[in-house]
């Protein structure tokens, strides 16, 4: 039987894809679309990376497909939906948005990997103390090459779709992200140089994030929907709170700062979108 904390973490993936449908719904079978195509994605890419790395394995969760619990597949595709929702909403042009759907998504993962760990829902084999709090520096850059794969992909196909060949273009992007992530996996672990290994992650990530910023992005296409602020503040908010109840959070203090300050900074970018209009 899964402990209460796998339960809680599935109930809560659970409501924020509903929180996603519901908005996709409102919005029109595209956007439909687009949140089924990115949760299947998240799926495949769990069962593809499993197959072609074994880095890492999960625990057992009520809902399993294979050795994947669907929760995963579920949250990656609330996690892209939420993302392209909040970068649709700036200014920053079309080349640039897939990336800040990038950061948004690490900003996620560098508050949630370390806890998930030390509550069972995965493993990646290496210790408590390995890299960053028993998580290898290399799953924060698949983190954001996951994300920036699909929806650069997506927004591409979308540009070239034409008439009623539209609707295709989620399930594009969802193979083209796919050969782009099982590519970079390739390239991180087989070809990377071991002395180089920090560099290789760090600087694109450290660049990506210069950039974004030197093109002082603001919220003036549209107001910014519910699910962009909600899908955050939940796992967030979820996180934070599972590693404080079971103490796990408390291991090292600094794990500790570096959640609240990840949920910090989520909630001044997103407040507006809790407020339901323009920045």
């Amino acid at each position: 039987m899964p402990s209460l904390y796998l339960i809680s973490m599935e109930i809560i993936v659970l409501m924020l894809f509903i929180v996603c449908f519901r908005h996709a719904w409102r919005t029109g079978p595209e956007e439909v679309l687009r949140l089924a195509a990115g949760t299947l994605f998240g799926l495949l890419l769990e069962l593809a990376t499993i197959w072609q790395l074994e880095a890492y394995s999960y625990g057992t969760f009520l809902l399993m497909l294979s050795n994947v619990p669907l929760a995963i597949g579920i949250g990656w595709g609330v996690i892209i939906y939420s993302a392209k929702l909040f970068s649709d909403a700036t200014n920053l042009p079309e080349t640039v948005r897939p990336l800040l759907d990038g950061l948004l998504a690490l900003n996620i993962d560098l508050a949630m990997d370390a806890v998930a760990i030390r509550l069972g829902m995965w493993d990646w084999g290496l210790g408590l103390h390995f890299q960053y709090f028993g998580v290898p520096y290399a799953n924060f850059w698949a983190w954001f090459w996951v994300v920036v794969s699909f929806s650069s992909s997506m927004r591409w196909l979308t540009s070239q779709a034409r008439g009623n060949w539209s609707w295709l273009a989620p399930f594009g992007a969802l193979l083209l992200g796919l050969a782009g992530v099982l590519c970079a996996n390739f390239f991180i672990v087989y070809i990377v140089p071991r002395q180089y290994y920090e560099l290789t992650i760090g600087f694109p990530l450290g660049s990506t994030l210069l950039l974004v910023l030197l093109h002082r992005p603001k919220f003036t296409a549209r107001p910014l929907a519910p699910p962009a602020f909600w899908v955050p503040f939940g796992f967030h908010a979820y996180f934070l709170a599972a590693g404080l109840l079971s103490s796990t959070i408390l291991d090292s203090p600094i794990l500790l700062v570096v959640s609240i300050f990840m949920f910090t900074i989520s909630l001044y970018l997103h407040r507006f979108a809790l407020l339901g209009r323009r920045a």
